[in-house]
């Protein structure tokens, strides 16, 4: 096929951009031709809680794909161009990655006109169709988002059932999120361990990216005295770029009985930076309040690290509970303190599963999935 993807690509930084440029190589890697397209304006610096857009530490892989900067997020006159050089080029498919309904208009004009061809499809990838805040506007702008939409693509069954009560015509294939294997092997963890200045020793618990309310952190930092209590050795990792008030967090930190054992890593970790986190850690902990799917379950697996994550969205569906992780209910501390219960008395190795169960993950299935939806969009 011939295929135009229009998302964030490098030199735009974060989970979406890794994903979008991961998917892009598997697609070219499979024969079909993509165009990548991506953002001059990703967000007005009015709108943007983090500290820069841009990624401080190289692409992501090896090749990474070159991306035609030309979308201003809130320029009708660059929504108007792109939707006409798409129009022109005419691809078999017009592929977003839909997260948020701030892109709304834009993405519901270029399709629009893209799809004047009469051979242009439009397909999201969606990672959440409702959204884990609630913002103004966001119901006609979800509304807005889908009417010039053919098809989805979405990786969890909570997703799925969201966008088929809204919408039951649409056709949509799910496959689940591919493990991130973009940032490289393992580093030994000693030598992780000593960059971050933690103990060789220590049992480390890690909670990775972006801080935002729905990500439970807080209850994370008041459940870890208890479990600190659990084995002397046991010390959390923080590392991520905080999207709310971040002293609310640091005061947390700092009025813990056990402060000395947490570490917070408060910028944006780089993509040559990511390995040393995961080599470093011994488990993931995600306390989410609500999800859809995480993206960061599936970089722990590349690392082979086992999860312990809350009962919510499409977690339970990717950590298998007591081979690949523990899945606890989403009812804060004392259901973390039980987690890490289960953990630390639990296999010591859960490598060989953790490999076994990362099969199912594959790029070139996700892949397949919107090969299956493209033919039935045609």
């Amino acid at each position: 096929m011939r295929i135009t993807y229009l998302s964030t690509f490098f030199p735009l930084r974060g989970g979406i951009a890794h994903f979008n440029e991961r998917f892009a190589a598997e697609l070219v890697g499979r024969g079909h031709a993509v165009r990548a397209i991506t953002f001059s304006r990703q967000y007005p610096k009015l709108l943007f809680p983090g500290k820069t857009q841009e990624e401080t530490g190289g692409a992501a892989g090896a090749a990474p794909i070159v991306a035609e900067v030309r979308v201003d997020s809130i320029g009708p006159v660059s929504w108007w161009r792109t939707g006409r050089s798409i129009r022109r080029d005419a691809p078999d498919v017009l592929l977003f990655k839909y997260w948020i309904s701030f892109f709304a208009p834009c993405f519901w004009a270029i399709a629009l006109l893209a799809r004047g061809n009469r051979r242009t499809r439009a397909v999201y990838v969606v990672d959440n169709f409702i959204p884990h805040e609630n913002r103004p506007g966001e119901r006609l702008l979800r509304w807005l988002a889908f009417r010039c939409v053919d098809g989805c693509l979405v990786m969890s069954e909570a997703v799925e059932k969201d966008i088929r009560a809204a919408h039951p015509r649409l056709p949509i294939e799910r496959s689940p999120h591919p493990v991130y294997d973009n940032f490289g092997p393992a580093r030994d963890p000693s030598e992780a361990r000593r960059q971050l200045k933690l103990p060789e020793d220590a049992v480390v618990a890690l909670f990775f990216g972006y801080i935002r309310p729905y990500k439970g952190l807080d209850l994370l930092i008041e459940a870890f005295p208890s479990m600190a209590d659990l084995d002397p050795r046991l010390h959390l990792v923080i590392a991520g770029e905080c999207y709310e008030d971040e002293q609310r967090y640091r005061n947390l930190v700092k009025a813990s009985p056990v402060a000395d054992r947490i570490h917070y890593f408060g910028d944006y970790i780089p993509n040559d930076a990511v390995a040393t986190y995961f080599s470093a850690a011994d488990v993931l902990v995600l306390p989410y309040r609500t999800a859809t799917q995480s993206g960061i379950v599936q970089i722990a697996y590349h690392f082979e690290r086992p999860c312990i994550v809350s009962d919510v969205g499409g977690l339970g569906e990717v950590v298998v509970d007591g081979a690949t992780g523990y899945v606890v209910p989403a009812a804060g501390g004392d259901a973390l303190v039980e987690g890490m219960r289960r953990y630390l008395n639990g296999p010591k190795d859960m490598r060989q599963a953790i490999r076994q169960e990362r099969r199912k993950y594959a790029w070139d299935a996700f892949a397949e999935a919107l090969e299956r939806l493209a033919a039935r969009i045609r």
